[in-house]
């Protein structure tokens, strides 16, 4: 099975680009984040003429997240829990059933933080809270579990090309990444981590200041597995081919392959 994460920043002006990509890489299942669009507004009839099963929690202008799925998709559950006054769209969470097993997949697109001196960066330290107790429960379920997405957080100094740049920014304080980490260490796997050790491979590059052109990146992205996904974990890469298409994303897809 093979499970690709991507922030394609707008549906409506990305939806071709994402047609292309998905008839090309042929995913099983796609993780999609901030399409800035309602539930009503995304282009359902686009991927389900693909052959994909279509699950959105969306949100008018901002966030937005989707799972596509070849195989059936049950106990769909959009928000992540925790808040009930957070009407952000940002979670999305399905089981998805295919021959040789079920895997659980969510879509996350995490809050980004900045400025860090502001309430902006507390919603997202809170978030990561909330996102760890959820975690800690779905792995209680000990099955097959991927959590993909765009975290909008630098991992290491190998995951951005000038660490010095980014001290201060709300992807790459020490409390952002060590509330990732706290994530991780409660046994989850970073498919690319477990795949390459390979420095400055990049998600994400700016379309401000010639980023894409310079290779002036971060890894932001990321599929997170449970030990069951991990033992089944294949290969993983970043495909930074559609960011030099035409009107592309500043995000590109990142996928992993689970043997079942």
């Amino acid at each position: 099975m093979k499970i690709a994460t991507w922030n394609v920043n707008s549906i409506k002006v990305r939806r071709d680009n994402v047609v292309r990509w998905l008839r090309e890489a042929e995913p099983d299942v796609a993780c999609l984040q901030e399409l800035k669009c309602t539930d009503e507004a995304f282009p359902h009839v686009a991927f389900e003429d693909l052959g994909y099963n279509v699950a959105v929690h969306g949100q008018k202008t901002y966030n937005g997240v989707a799972i596509l799925s070849k195989f059936p998709m049950e106990d769909v559950r959009p928000g992540l829990p925790g808040d009930a006054e957070d009407d952000q769209a940002r979670y999305l969470e399905a089981v998805i059933s295919r021959d040789g097993g079920v895997v659980r997949v969510a879509s996350i697109y995490l809050p980004n933080g900045n400025p860090a001196d502001s309430p902006k960066y507390d919603y997202k330290l809170d978030w990561m809270a909330r996102l760890k107790a959820h975690a800690e429960q779905l792995l209680s379920y000990e099955e097959p579990l991927v959590l993909a997405g765009d975290y909008n957080v630098i991992p290491a100094e190998e995951d951005v090309h000038d660490p010095d740049a980014w001290r201060d920014d709300a992807l790459f304080l020490p409390e952002t990444r060590g509330a990732f980490r706290a994530i991780l260490n409660l046994g989850f796997t970073d498919a690319w981590r477990a795949s390459s050790d390979e420095p400055h491979r990049y998600t994400f590059w700016d379309y401000q200041g010639g980023a894409w052109q310079k290779n002036h990146g971060i890894r932001i992205d990321h599929l997170l597995l449970s030990p069951q996904a991990a033992d089944r974990l294949m290969a993983c890469n970043i495909d930074k081919a559609p960011r030099s298409w035409q009107k592309p994303s500043d995000h590109v897809p990142i996928w992993a392959e689970l043997a079942f």
